[in-house]
C-alpha cells in the first residue's frame, strides 16, 4: 500500500483497550470504492471490506487533517519527476462546475447551471496533463480569481538533486482569464502566459488539462458534491489526483 508509510499509528490504550482497530487497508479500499462509485457513507457494502462507511468517512477525515492524502500526491510527483514524466516548461489551467445537492462550505450560484446551487474544480496540470492541485471554492467565483492561488498551490516537487521545482516556465489559459493585470502578475513571477484573447479560440494546447478533468470526475463522488464539508470533499479530491499519478506512473 503505498499510502501506508503516511498513515499515522494510532497506540491502543493499554487498560480498556476496546475493539481492535479497523485495518488501515480496509478502510482504504472502502474509501476508494465510495469515491470510485459515489455510493453515499451509510450504504457502503460494510462486508465486503471489513469497514462501514462511518469508519471509511471518519478515516478519510482523519488522515486528511494528518497531511496524508498531501504528502502521498507529492510523493507521487516527486516519483514522475524522477523518472521523467513530469513536464514544468508549461501549466495549464481550467475549471469546471459541479452541482452541490446539501449546501455548504464554499458552495454559490453557478451562473451556467440557472443559478442553482454548486461549486467549481480549479486544476492546473503540467504540460501532459498530471495534476498537480485542485482548488475547490463557489459556484459563483470566476475563474481568474483562482489563477495566482493556483500558481501559489502547486507543491515544491522533488525527486531530482538540487532545488525542487515550483514554477513553470509558460501557462496556458483559455479566454475566461483574459486579462491584463493578471499577465502582469503572472509575468513578474517569472513565468510567461499564453492566455487566449476574446472572440477567439481558447487555444490548442489546453487538451490535456480536459482530459485531465474527465479524469478527476470519473470518481463518481466528484461529479457531484454530496458533502456538505468542504474538506472532506477537498480530501477525495487530493486522494483523486493522487491515484491519477500512480496511474500515470505505473502504466507509463
Amino acid at each position: 500500500m503505498v499510502a501506508e508509510p503516511l498513515i499515522p499509528v494510532r497506540q491502543r490504550r493499554f487498560r480498556y483497550p476496546g475493539p481492535a482497530r479497523t485495518s488501515d487497508r480496509a478502510a482504504l479500499e472502502g474509501i476508494l470504492f465510495a469515491a470510485r462509485t459515489g455510493v453515499t457513507w451509510n450504504t457502503l457494502p460494510t462486508a465486503a471490506f471489513g469497514a462501514s462507511g462511518a469508519t471509511c468517512w471518519r478515516r478519510l477525515k482523519e488522515w486528511h487533517e494528518a497531511g496524508v492524502w498531501q504528502h502521498l500526491h507529492e510523493l507521487i510527483l516527486a516519483e514522475l519527476r524522477a523518472a521523467g514524466r513530469l513536464d514544468l516548461s508549461a501549466a495549464l489551467v481550467d475549471s469546471s462546475h459541479l452541482r452541490a445537492l446539501e449546501k455548504g462550505d464554499l458552495t454559490g450560484p453557478s451562473p451556467v447551471d440557472r443559478g442553482k446551487l454548486g461549486s467549481k474544480h480549479h486544476l492546473i496540470t503540467d504540460a501532459t496533463g498530471i495534476p498537480l492541485t485542485v482548488i475547490l471554492n463557489g459556484g459563483n467565483r470566476n475563474d481568474i480569481t483562482q489563477l495566482l492561488p493556483l500558481l501559489d498551490a502547486v507543491p515544491p516537487i522533488r525527486g531530482l538533486v538540487g532545488r525542487p521545482l515550483r514554477r513553470p516556465r509558460r501557462i496556458y489559459a483559455d479566454r475566461g482569464y483574459d486579462f491584463d493585470k493578471y499577465r502582469r502578475l503572472v509575468r513578474a513571477r517569472g513565468i510567461t502566459p499564453h492566455i487566449a484573447r476574446r472572440n477567439t479560440g481558447h487555444g490548442r494546447h489546453r487538451w490535456p488539462v480536459e482530459r485531465s478533468i474527465a479524469w478527476l470526475h470519473a470518481f463518481k463522488k466528484l461529479r457531484l458534491r454530496t458533502e456538505r464539508r468542504a474538506d472532506i470533499h477537498q480530501a477525495l479530491i487530493s486522494l483523486a489526483c493522487s491515484v491519477i499519478c500512480l496511474r500515470q506512473l505505473i502504466l507509463n
